[in-house]
């Protein structure tokens, strides 16, 4: 069985196994009990690697990565929730009960079928030896030939090569963890003092907003880059009107389809948080988050709004937020779309009237995080913009839920979802610019990125996994800090903008604001 999707196709099953081979002669020249525990052994360890390499397919229509056997099992609680905010309850708990139970069959009538095998092959000696010999004189020959069946080798020693590297990438695993431990330990602002750190943004009302799958793909595919396209011009457009200008350009995400808070701590790290291992190592470290730098300032008082957080959130302590909102902490009384707990309009709203529009009273400036959760899969239903004198409690939203899309219909379906997908930007997009051309002030000062490309059925096999990265403000001295990073005017980046890894961001914003660097290195 193939380990990817794009190689899921009939040649892949029709070529003749070294495995197979090497296993009928072990099965042949043992006696009866030990051919019986080596065949069920056998038949045990192919369904495991039949369900490891189904976990890789799966992750990379997801996640664009494979499976990783030490760090992924708690994905699986994730991708559950998931499931039932998109799906329901019920539905949820029978596609859970239904593939255990389908997972249980495999490992169960495959051990069975080896061992039926093994018993044939007993029988009949004289022709299963002969049989043997030939498929292993074939193999050799199309292997030396280099034969193949519609593209694939017809000598196929699959089944070893991913045990092969399934082992290599266990054993990459261990060796990232340590090696990543003495990476995060290094700073080059970890020593800066307080009254060295973004001194070029002292005084400024300081903003710093995640859209969720806002990724290149929105900006360039056919289907969806038409709408988000004119969405982002007009946007840039208003806000010009409203006295505000943008730069834009591209950062490479370390994640691609999910695990949101990977691209959030690289961004704001300033290491390649790439996996779970990392992220869990560096939430453990004194290492400087780019908004914790703002709290050791002295001059800025800190705050998130976190409309996705449904539960405790340790990591707030990591990110130096002196306050944090989350989904239950906003008022909310409307229904949920599918995963998002709410409409970012409202969360923005909820922002403005709980955060923005109250100074501090220590007389200090704000630095907030703000998490944007419309765009999330399955983009079914979508929220509609409203009044912003009309949100209220967010109630009225009910008939646009009951309204919109069934997320089963859209998940289903390949080119609805790309559609979907690409209105659930603009949706965000406009909220989040409509906001800032209604509250934001002569120091507001905007820096609005995506977390990762969307997944492989909406993006493509074979997408980046850059997003779009914007700066937005009326003081036109904050911009012209930035003149020498080459980056687009307006909020959508042309495609030759430069491209940065999204690790390099804090270092780079932090450089390009005045801070000093004070390297720490443990």
């Amino acid at each position: 069985m193939p380990d990817s999707v794009a190689r899921l196709e009939p040649a892949a099953f029709v070529r003749i196994p070294a495995e197979a081979v090497v296993g009928a002669a072990v099965l042949l020249a043992l006696p009866r009990r030990p051919r019986t525990a080596v065949a069920a052994l056998s038949g045990v360890l192919l369904a495991a690697m039949t369900v490891l390499n189904a976990l890789d397919m799966g992750f990379g229509q997801y996640l664009g990565r494979r499976f990783d056997v030490i760090l992924d099992w708690s994905l699986f609680g994730d991708a559950e929730s998931y499931l039932e905010d998109s799906l329901g309850r019920t539905t949820t708990l029978a596609a859970v009960a239904g593939l255990v139970v389908l997972v249980l069959l495999l490992f169960v009538l495959l051990a069975l079928s080896v061992v039926r095998l093994g018993n044939v092959l007993a029988r009949h000696p004289g022709t299963a030896t002969r049989g043997t010999l030939i498929a292993g004189v074939v193999w050799i020959t199309c292997s030396s030939l280099g034969l193949q069946v519609a593209g694939a080798p017809l000598a196929s020693d699959r089944t070893a090569t991913a045990v092969q590297s399934q082992a290599h990438r266990i054993q990459q695993t261990l060796r990232d963890e340590a090696e990543f431990r003495k990476v995060a330990r290094v700073d080059a602002f970890g020593n800066t003092p307080g009254d060295q750190l973004v001194p070029g943004l002292r005084g400024k009302d300081m903003i710093f907003t995640f859209i969720e799958s806002y990724g290149r793909s929105a900006i360039e595919d056919p289907i969806m880059a038409p709408g988000v396209d004119s969405t982002l011009d007009a946007r840039t457009k208003a806000l010009a009107k409203a006295g505000f200008h943008a730069k834009s350009g591209w950062l490479t995400s370390a994640t691609y389809g999910g695990s949101s808070w990977l691209g959030h701590s690289t961004t704001m790290s300033g290491l390649w948080v790439s996996n779970q291992q990392r992220y869990r190592t560096v939430m453990a470290s004194d290492h400087m988050s780019l908004t914790d730098a703002f709290k050791r300032t002295g001059a800025f008082d800190t705050v998130g709004v976190m409309p996705g957080v449904q539960k405790g959130w340790p990591e707030q302590k990591w990110y130096g937020l002196d306050k944090v909102y989350n989904a239950f902490q906003l008022g909310y009384r409307g229904p949920k779309f599918s995963w998002s707990t709410m409409p970012d309009q409202y969360a923005l709203q909820q922002y403005q009237e709980r955060v923005h529009s109250k100074r501090p009273a220590d007389g200090k400036s704000r630095m907030s995080l703000l998490i944007l959760t419309s765009s999330h899969q399955p983009w079914a239903p979508i929220p509609r913009m409203v009044g912003w004198d009309q949100l209220g409690d967010g109630s009225g939203f009910k008939g646009i839920e009951e309204a919109g899309n069934d997320p089963a219909d859209v998940i289903a379906d390949t080119t609805r979802s790309r559609e979907e997908y690409g209105k659930s930007i603009q949706y965000s997009v406009t909220a989040l610019t409509e906001w800032l051309e209604r509250y934001g002030t002569d120091d507001t000062v905007l820096v609005f990125l995506g977390d990762h490309q969307p997944i492989a059925r909406v993006s493509g096999n074979h997408a980046s996994r850059d997003v779009p990265v914007a700066v937005v403000a009326k003081d036109p001295k904050v911009l012209d800090k930035i003149t020498d990073w080459g980056w687009t005017d307006g909020l959508r980046p042309a495609h030759d903008a430069p491209v940065w890894k999204m690790s390099a961001f804090r270092d780079r914003f932090l450089t390009a604001y005045g801070s000093t660097p004070h390297p720490k290195r443990n």
